[in-house]
């Protein structure tokens, strides 16, 4: 139930943080982008594989631009910041 609880609120943060404007959003942003895949690991550990999968498709999905950047900036290639 628990974790039922926690992936619920990281959920509802998301949407709350993707409603703030743009320079608002990296701080939170950050913190629910290091969250989430320890969250999609206890799903999938606790509930089920698919859901695991499930769970990381979603978060792949919502950080979709942020995963690209921090990717593009990891491979030296150059990057656009949001204004």
């Amino acid at each position: 139930m628990t974790l039922l609880l926690a992936s619920c609120g990281c959920v509802l943060a998301a949407t709350f943080v993707a409603f703030l404007p743009m320079r608002y959003q990296y701080a939170p942003g950050i913190v629910l982008l290091l969250a989430a895949p320890v969250l999609i690991y206890l799903i999938g550990r606790e509930v089920a594989l698919w859901a695991g999968i499930a769970a990381g498709l979603a978060f792949l999905s919502m950080f979709r631009k942020p995963l690209r950047y921090f990717a593009r900036r990891a491979m030296g290639l150059p990057v656009e910041v949001p204004k």
